[in-house]
């Protein structure tokens, strides 16, 4: 074993012994470091975090995943200290709208039911009726009165996809994008399919990078249809499957766990380059460094949180 190999696994050994010392519980998103996933009580996507945050009984939830997704846990946890890693660990498709614009966009459409993806500021949840994960958007969107306009943001590509698929005239798309990835394209799908044409096909829609694939499935321009399917759906699906072979449109994180959990089958990222930066911001020595110093923590005021609970509130019962 190596001397960097001692040291993380002394660091590790510390950061168990600290978390239980300190009844702290940790979620880490399915895109972080696997040294982070290896630590975590909890690993999931958005939406699962949420609720594993909500049903927590420690005193301290260490979040490690994005900005967004720890103030989401502060809004449904008010009780607890909820601590991130890094604090500039943000989202490029999150930063794409902000209160001032959402609130001038309203004004235009003052009777409209804002939609707002999960993937958005505490303040922005605060002025939109609902939240919506990728996998339950349509069922939202279908949920409101017809004759209602609808705004829906930020993610133009879902929005796309979710307007097709509800036959909606009267929903209007802000035009945010996830800038972070590199773009997937129906070519770069299409190339992989055909070069992998025994594999199954999994898109993991809770990740900007992969909201295109699901436009361009609605759109029907692949030539193998997708099986889209939550994060545990991915993992149930990776263990029962006769596949031996899975290409996967998500953030590449997620392929650690699918290769711990399945050794034997291989997964193949549908781009190598969907990687999100900020999701690796967050490493091993800081989560360490969160829990000794209790740092940093974050909060969202009262009157902010108080509006935007009442929007994940009914994501999360449609879900």
């Amino acid at each position: 074993m190596t001397i960097n190999h001692l040291m993380m696994s002394d660091l590790k050994d510390r950061v168990l012994a600290l978390k239980k010392e300190k009844n702290t519980v940790i979620l880490a998103h399915n895109y972080q470091l696997p040294e982070v996933q290896d630590v975590a009580d909890f690993i999931g996507d958005s939406l699962a975090l949420s609720r594993s945050a909500s049903r927590s009984k420690a005193d301290t939830i260490l979040f490690c995943g994005v900005h967004f997704m720890a103030e989401t846990a502060a809004i449904l946890c008010p009780d607890k200290q909820i601590l991130i890693p890094d604090l500039n660990a943000g989202c490029s498709l999150s930063s794409t709208i902000n209160a001032g614009e959402l609130r001038s966009w309203i004004s235009e459409h003052p009777k409209a039911a804002v939609v707002s993806y999960v993937n958005t500021s505490a303040e922005v949840k605060a002025l939109s009726d609902y939240c919506c994960t990728s996998s339950n958007a349509v069922r939202i969107v279908n949920s409101i009165p017809a004759d209602r306009e609808i705004l829906f943001l930020p993610d133009m590509f879902l929005g796309s996809y979710v307007a097709r698929l509800t036959k909606r005239k009267n929903m209007y798309i802000w035009p945010g994008e996830c800038h972070v990835h590199a773009g997937i394209s129906a070519q770069d799908i299409n190339e992989m399919i055909t070069r992998f044409n025994n594999a199954d096909f999994l898109v993991h829609p809770e990740c900007g990078c992969t909201s295109t694939t699901l436009y361009h499935s609605g759109m029907g321009d692949l030539q193998k249809s997708a099986h889209i399917l939550s994060t545990e759906g991915m993992m149930k699906h990776a263990c029962t499957s006769n596949a031996n072979q899975f290409v996967v449109a998500t953030e590449t994180g997620i392929l650690y766990r699918m290769r711990k959990e399945n050794p034997s089958k291989e997964f193949i990222p549908i781009k190598e380059e969907a990687v999100c930066k900020f999701m690796k911001m967050i490493d091993l020595r800081k989560v360490h460094n969160s829990l000794l110093n209790d740092v940093y923590e974050v909060k969202v005021p009262a009157s902010i949180a108080r509006r935007a609970r009442t929007a994940i509130e009914r994501m999360m019962e449609l879900s």
